[in-house]
């Protein structure tokens, strides 16, 4: 009976309580879209009128990490306007195709671009062209400030709109071409035309469109007088999206992608000889391009305090000087080139750039990616450490197969069971492949990666997950900016701070626009770190890096690469890490230059001086750690004839011996004899 009594009043009370939610649902939305409404039409009524002059254009300024002054970055616009119809069909197409595929068929806004930017941003797949029109990117160009708030954002879309309305969309893409920027100080396609290929635009072949067309997305690292890997692939990508939207077949693209560029040499716009820091202030300069765009950079009065050292980077600049000089290439850039990074290991900020002679802009500490040698093995020896081996650790110096490979030492002999410590203080290659052999090629890929090395290639058909990895034989390479950020990890005592250059950005109004701060995380334990550094330290105290020497604790790594076509020294103090590099940037050999010669002296010559001011100190040893002695070091590894005979007695009995087991396939086993046979130190 109480059941009957009560259930026909249930329906009564949930349709009040609905009814309540409802209203109340009415009026959080009537107030939300109030608020809304009156955001917008703020917005709108602060927004500029089309015919507003620009305010007045007004210097950024750079300073170090004590507020010195370093340089004054400002622009005159070099643009030179022609008409639409002196704009080659190919580059209008290409900038349709890679900024604005709809550009044709939206009103200055497009909610399907929107759409589709913000779903990949959400997927993470990513797309050629982002959500903005090209008449969003002319209205926030000419008219707005850079900032990237919700207020702007709307206003960008009611400029555009408004834009729209009054000009045909043949004017609003002439604008759009006259009013970008592309780098080198050009503004408007016939400027960067005649920069980039010293010819008028209307002459310009389909190659040079798609390569003028991807620039804009970021006109520093985008430039082929910058980065001519970089550049050539977003020509590639600009192309693909061509023949995407149909403006051009697949067999046109690839002759296009194929088609040989002739580059102006560039050398009114690169002269850096009397430019302190000159590569640093480039790289500074691209990342707040790459986020604020040209003008504000060039316009707007940013004060950027970065985080360079001028007394570390006077010391690098000085170190640089010794490079050899070998010959002229074919743009009349003196090889061999260099490069020279330097960080504080403490807060990952870099002190210290050099990215080359000066005599171009090709930023080598950055940008290029090269074959590391054996700087790559501590990572090896480091997953070692990490599975519970120590220095003193027996490790077999004997011939061996994989395969087709039979890996090398550098000086052809073999020495029987070593430590892991004489190893690598040695640089013996063939015991650090058994080594990567017994652990799995995957683990000190892993610790290079959490260490900072983002040049990996660990999936598809041509990889790094192999055993010449171990020896430095890597698909793409690494750059010394990486590399020297990797080394800090050891330096920090397991923990990782991501390199930083800008520490803060204020505009001319005194606002804060970003302030960066040290996040360490702690990659590996403060035990491994200390014991890689205890036996990096014999790499200088009576190793491949004793030209290293600085009279003060220090730990380090040679590195040589086959045909000693690269030549590296990465070290560090407790107070700093830097990393070394020299090489020819095309082909060609250092001749008989190691890691352990010329970069080891570089890097000794930058280091005393850059750290003369601050008192000598060892590393720190974590409580109740203790690094065992070393029982196998080979009592006479200089004695050549008992280096010969323990060669021989090795090769008589290996004769009937099986290669070791590997987990190399047989293809990367010749993968690897054609990266590593010949590897040095």
């Amino acid at each position: 009976m109480r059941n009957e009594s009560t259930s026909p009043q249930t329906p009564k009370r949930s349709f009040r309580w609905g009814r309540l939610f409802l209203i109340i649902s009415i009026v959080m939305g009537v107030i939300f879209a109030g608020v809304g409404l009156g955001f917008v039409t703020a917005s709108y009524n602060t927004m500029p009128n089309l015919q507003n002059d620009i305010r007045p254009a007004a210097s950024s300024q750079i300073f170090d990490s004590h507020g010195t002054l370093i340089t004054t970055v400002h622009s005159v616009e070099n643009r030179v306007p022609v008409p639409l119809s002196k704009v080659p069909q190919n580059l209008q197409n290409a900038f349709v195709a890679v900024e604005d595929a709809r550009f044709y068929q939206h009103m200055g806004v497009d909610p399907r671009g929107i759409l589709r930017a913000a779903w990949s941003n959400v997927t993470g797949g990513g797309v050629a062209e982002g959500g903005s029109t090209i008449t969003q990117q002319l209205a926030k160009n000419a008219l707005l400030s850079q900032e990237r708030t919700m207020k702007r954002k709307i206003q960008e879309a009611f400029l555009a709109l408004q834009i729209e309305r009054q000009y045909t969309k043949h004017e609003i893409l002439e604008m759009y071409v006259n009013h970008i920027y592309f780098g080198q100080g050009a503004y408007g396609v016939q400027t960067a035309a005649k920069v980039y290929f010293n010819k008028n635009a209307e002459d310009l072949s389909l190659a040079e469109c798609a390569m003028l067309a991807g620039i804009p997305k970021s006109p520093n690292y985008y430039s082929p007088l910058n980065n001519l890997k970089a550049a050539k692939e977003r020509q590639r990508t600009v192309l693909e999206q061509m023949v995407k939207y149909g403006y051009i077949d697949a067999a046109t693209a690839h002759s296009a992608a194929e088609a040989p560029l002739k580059l102006a040499s560039g050398q009114t716009n690169n002269d850096k000889s009397n430019k302190t820091a000159a590569y640093f202030i480039d790289y500074v300069v691209q990342s707040l391009i790459d986020k604020y765009g040209a003008d504000a950079v060039y316009k707007e009065g940013l004060k950027v305090y970065t985080s360079l050292d001028l007394t570390m980077q006077h010391a690098a600049e000085s170190a640089l000087t010794h490079l050899p000089s070998y010959r002229k290439d074919a743009n009349g850039i003196m090889q061999p080139q260099g490069a020279l990074v330097a960080i504080d290991p403490r807060s990952g900020y870099i002190k210290a750039m050099v990215g080359g002679r000066g005599d171009d802009q090709f930023n080598r500490a950055v940008m290029a990616e090269r074959q590391p040698g054996s700087v790559f093995k501590t990572f090896t020896y480091l997953a070692a450490i990490e599975s519970g081996m120590t220095p003193a650790t027996s490790i077999s110096d004997t011939a061996v197969s994989f395969g087709s490979w039979a890996p090398r030492n550098y000086d052809g002999r073999f020495y029987g069971n070593i430590s892991l410590r004489y190893a690598l203080e040695q640089s013996r290659n063939v015991p650090t492949v058994k080594l990567a052999n017994q652990l799995g090629a995957d683990k000190p890929l892993y610790y290079a990666q959490q260490m900072g090395i983002s040049t990996l290639v660990l999936q598809g058909p041509t990889n790094d997950r192999n055993l010449a990895m171990s020896l430095g034989g890597l698909t793409k390479g690494v750059t010394p900016l990486e590399m020297a950020s990797a080394y800090g990890v050891l330096a920090n005592q397991g923990i990782r701070c991501e390199p930083i250059a800008i520490v803060k950005v204020v505009d001319r109004n005194g606002k804060t626009l970003e302030e960066h701060s040290p996040q360490p995380k702690t990659i590996i334990s403060e035990k491994s770190a200390y014991i890689i550094t205890d036996m990096l330290k014999g790499v200088i105290a009576r190793g491949t890096g004793a030209g290293a020497a600085i009279g003060r604790p220090a730990a380090g790594k040679t590195g040589t690469t086959d045909n000693n076509k690269d030549a590296w020294f990465v070290g560090y103090t407790p107070d700093l890490v830097a990393a070394v590099w020299m090489g020819n940037d095309t082909e060609g050999t250092l001749g008989n230059i190691t890691g352990g010669t010329v970069p080891a002296e570089i890097w000794r010559g930058f280091m005393t001086k850059a750290l003369a001011s601050t008192p000598a100190r060892d590393f720190l040893r974590p409580q109740g750690v203790s690094v065992p002695q070393d029982a196998s070091t080979p009592a006479h590894p200089d004695d050549k004839a008992a280096a010969d005979k323990k060669q021989e007695d090795d090769k008589k009995k290996t004769t009937t011996k099986q290669p070791e087991k590997t987990t190399t396939k047989p293809t990367e086993a010749k993968t690897e004899d054609k990266k590593t046979d010949s590897k040095k130190e």
